[in-house]
């Protein structure tokens, strides 16, 4: 391995090989034997430490000496007679790492023993210092550092000095490096007492890091270093809500047949949303019992956008009475995020809804009359297709931030980015650098987006263009990785294309058919044709209903699912491999129409992007889900099991998926039509 070759074993060797093998096969039946009747005597403990001293790695002997241990602890008062018990523990330990310093089970083991305290840990940093002189980047001997640095209360800035002593002793020592990670995270969270800004404490930072890139540009572990640097840099400080549905200050017209979404979209994920830290009060009813609902696939009740409905009263005689709807948040704790910060301010925004019984042209009803077509002839331009439409990204005067604290904090960030930015283009002028150049277009993209933020900003990111001939260069320059350069040059260009309203309009069209009305004014959202490996800048998008992504070259969906008020979308012609692709669907619950024709559903025999990342469909989505409630005579359902989780929730009237293999077979037409009640097309036919 690493790059060494192969050597073939000599005769002797070979049968040093087999005796060996022997003699753990015996020992191992010997220490199974025990493990199983509870024998916890002297003789076979001195088998398990055997056994240990030769292969380390046989976890079930360190299970069996911690049982052995717990059972000779519980007959035992005496502190001296414990104190010799977990000791030579800790020498069973040391012979094991002495053969193996890289062995999980010996080291977690260790750590059991000292947990009991009544070890000293005063000798274990001397043994570190062993076993890093042998290998100074073995990150289980970094772990047990920190370990030990914990227990005996070691001041985080001595530790610190001891990773730059390492460092710069040897740039390539990457275990050096995410411990200083490690240890600077904490501190800038804990911000202990004489500790340096935030900002003076990342220009020191960089400072280093510079040493170690320019030094050996090739070396990874430095550019691991200065990502993590370049992520806490454009951190924000606290979460903060960003953008939302209904925008501040819009007026909708509403149908009295259904709930309408309230959608908050934060910039960062978040958990605690709830009735209790959001209030919505309205004259028509009260908020307190709204249920918030995170939107997201995973599950974990974390989400960057949450949402909730709130449900109308039939309209009198007085169909034009306005309802004020006021959302406040901030004013309780209790919206978080994953490092611990609360929100970042109160705030609070407004809006207003006139409730009627017949959907009108600009309501929020729904009305299916005739078949969606998504050809070309079907749209039409309009210079007031957009009359409508109001901007669902959060007004800055809305955000009750102090301005100069803001502005400090943005300036100094802003700086920082600045000097990298001129650095990295330097460097690359010097040489031809792969990683350089990933690295300059993310500093390009958090300056971008700091700027956003900054008074001084335009809605028209000035690095856009630049950003994407860096990705596209990469994607020439290291073809390897091209895909997740596209992913990443998708997520720019959709980003160009929808942030500002200029662009925007340009792939906003109205939907022309007199017969057919689904969508408030029916402006469809047209993103064909361009490309695109990977959607984004939702943030953006809430207000959309009906949108065309079709002819491009996505293979996943992924956050689809914050767009609640979708009713009609196209993804036919892409390369979506899976059903898992197209999990974001099942929260999708106002989607209609559905278009995943001409993709690569069924094609593939193994599902690949099961082992890249866990797939909810493998987990808590499908817990409910009861396969026979679907079966039909002669299909095998568990070969659609996938199918049936994605598609059983959806109240889709019309769908393809014609020219996928799956739609090969006539039984998965069957199916579909039983999992679907109110399918009324399906691939361009009427269902009766």
């Amino acid at each position: 391995m690493h790059g060494r070759p192969r050597k073939q074993p000599s005769l002797n060797e070979d049968n040093a090989s087999i005796e060996k093998a022997a003699k753990l096969r015996s020992l191992q039946s010997l220490v199974l034997h025990n493990h199983q009747n509870k024998i916890y005597d002297k003789e076979a403990l001195e088998v398990s430490s055997k056994l240990l001293e030769l292969n380390p790695e046989f976890y079930t002997a360190w299970n069996y000496r911690k049982l052995a241990v717990e059972s000779a602890l519980l007959s035992e008062e005496n502190s001296d007679t414990i104190r010799a018990i977990l000791n030579e523990e800790l020498k069973v330990v040391e012979n094991a790492l002495r053969r193996n310093f890289k062995s999980y089970g010996a080291w977690e083991h260790r750590k059991w023993v000292l947990k009991k305290e009544y070890s000293s840990v005063d000798q274990e940093l001397q043994l570190l210092d062993q076993f890093q002189k042998a290998d100074s980047r073995n990150f289980h001997a970094w772990n047990y550092r920190r370990f030990v640095a914990k227990l005996k209360n070691l001041p985080a800035k001595e530790e610190l000095k001891y990773t730059t002593n390492m460092i710069e002793s040897n740039f390539s020592n990457y275990s050096a490096w995410h411990s200083r990670s490690v240890i600077l995270s904490h501190l800038l969270k804990e911000k202990p007492q004489g500790f340096n800004s935030k900002h003076d404490v990342l220009k020191e930072e960089y400072d280093l890091v510079h040493q170690a890139l320019f030094t050996d540009p090739d070396d990874q572990s430095g550019w691991f270093y200065h990502l993590w640097l370049l992520a806490q840099t454009a951190a924000p400080d606290a979460p903060s809500l960003i953008s939302l549905w209904p925008p501040h200050g819009s007026d909708l017209v509403v149908s009295s047949n259904g709930a309408l979404p309230l959608i908050l979209y934060f910039d960062q994920v978040v958990e605690g949303v709830n009735s209790s830290t959001i209030t919505v009060a309205h004259t028509f009813c009260e908020g307190e019992g709204l249920i918030w609902k995170p939107l997201s696939v995973n599950y974990s009740g974390k989400a960057q956008a949450w949402m909730t409905y709130l449900k109308f009263p039939e309209p009198g005689n007085n169909s034009s009475e306005v309802y004020t709807v006021v959302v406040g948040l901030g004013q309780v704790k209790g919206i978080i995020s994953s490092s611990g910060s609360s929100l970042s301010s109160p705030l609070r925004f407004t809006f207003t809804m006139r409730v009627q019984s017949t959907p009108s042209e600009h309501s929020e009803g729904i009305v299916t009359m005739k078949m969606l077509s998504w050809k070309d002839e079907d749209f039409c331009r309009n210079e007031e297709v957009l009359q409508y439409f109001n901007p669902c990204i959060l007004p800055s005067e809305l955000l009750n931030i102090s301005e100069d604290c803001q502005q400090t904090t943005l300036k100094s960030k802003l700086e920082i980015f600045t000097h990298e930015i001129e650095l990295f283009r330097d460097l690359l002028i010097e040489m031809n650098c792969k990683i350089g150049m990933l690295t300059l277009a993310r500093l390009l993209l958090a300056h971008d987006a700091l700027m956003l933020h900054s008074t001084a900003s335009v809605s028209q990111k000035a690095n856009s263009e630049k950003i994407l001939e860096l990705f596209t260069d990469l994607m020439k320059l290291d073809p390897t990785h091209s895909r997740f350069y596209k992913d990443k040059l998708s997520i720019v260009l959709m980003e160009q294309v929808v942030s500002n309203r200029k662009s925007l309009e340009g792939h906003c069209w109205y939907y022309g058919t007199s017969t057919f009305s689904l969508t408030q004014n029916s402006i469809c959202l047209r993103l064909n044709n361009l490309s695109l490996s990977r959607i984004g800048s939702f943030e953006h998008l809430l207000w959309v209903q009906m949108i065309d992504l079709r002819e491009n070259e996505l293979r996943s969906i992924e956050g689809l699912e914050v767009l609640q008020r979708l009713t009609c979308l196209n993804l036919s012609h892409n390369k979506l491999s899976s059903f898992t692709a197209l999990s974001p669907l099942t929260l999708l619950s106002s989607l209609k129409v559905l278009d995943i024709s001409y993709n690569e559903i069924g094609a593939h025999s193994i599902d690949t992007t099961r082992y890249l990342c866990s797939s909810p469909l493998s987990h808590s989505a499908g817990d409910d889900c009861n396969l026979g409630e679907y079966a039909i005579d002669d299909v095998d359902m568990a070969k659609y099991w996938e199918a049936v989780l994605v598609f059983r929730g959806l109240q889709l009237m019309q769908l393809d998926v014609v020219g996928n293999a799956v739609s090969d077979d006539d039984e998965f037409s069957f199916l579909l039509v039983k999992i679907l009640p109110k399918l009324k097309w399906l691939d361009g036919n009427a269902v009766y």
